[in-house]
């Protein structure tokens, strides 16, 4: 379902395109691989006075991390295509090497703003390794799921709102984890 209509006119200002796509590799890794591209619908002149057209990325960068299936990080790599700075931007790119050895499942994200906060890092691919995550457990569910371990708990269950213990998703599909909700008790009005 969309978005309900604006309720003002408008017109467009600012785009941004994240892409992610993972890749089973033969070696037995995974390489999930993201993309971030900002550009403006309009127009405008530079600082040097050279026009940026509107659809023309100022911002296009990639990062590719290759991990295991236990989420750990075994190599990463990022590129840029456009930066605004040009060199002052991208000569931080050898730093995200520094991704190595973390887990994109154990505190990931908490760990790229203490590593790559404020001026240790670049602001847009920090923000892009940040989806990392979620789009490598999208990429290796259907290999957990047919080697999964019936006694074992599954890791989405409460990971968000559908996956809770006493949700409706969780009584479907893994009925032996599910904990009815719990009933608030009135006591008698005295």
């Amino acid at each position: 379902m969309p978005l309900p209509a604006p309720k003002s006119p408008r017109k467009p200002m600012h785009n941004r395109s994240i892409q992610v796509h993972s890749f089973e590799r033969e070696d037995g890794l995974w390489d999930i691989e993201a993309e971030l591209i900002d550009s403006k619908s309009y127009d405008f002149t530079k600082r040097d006075g050279s026009v940026r057209k509107a659809l023309e990325p100022f911002h296009h960068m990639h990062i590719r991390v290759t991990i295991d299936t236990s989420y750990t990080i075994h190599d990463a790599v990022v590129a840029y295509d456009a930066a605004p700075f040009g060199p002052n931007c991208t000569s931080i790119a050898d730093e995200y090497r520094d991704l190595i050895g973390m887990n994109l499942l154990k505190f990931f994200r908490q760990q790229l703003k203490e590593r790559f906060g404020r001026t240790s890092g670049c602001t847009h691919m920090t923000e892009l390794a940040a989806v990392l995550p979620t789009a490598a457990v999208q990429s290796m569910t259907s290999k957990r799921k047919s080697g999964s371990n019936a006694d074992r708990r599954p890791f989405q269950l409460d990971g968000c709102h559908a996956w809770r213990l006493d949700g409706e998703v969780t009584k479907e599909h893994y009925p032996q984890w599910y904990v009815a909700p719990s009933k608030d008790v009135e006591s008698p009005a005295g």
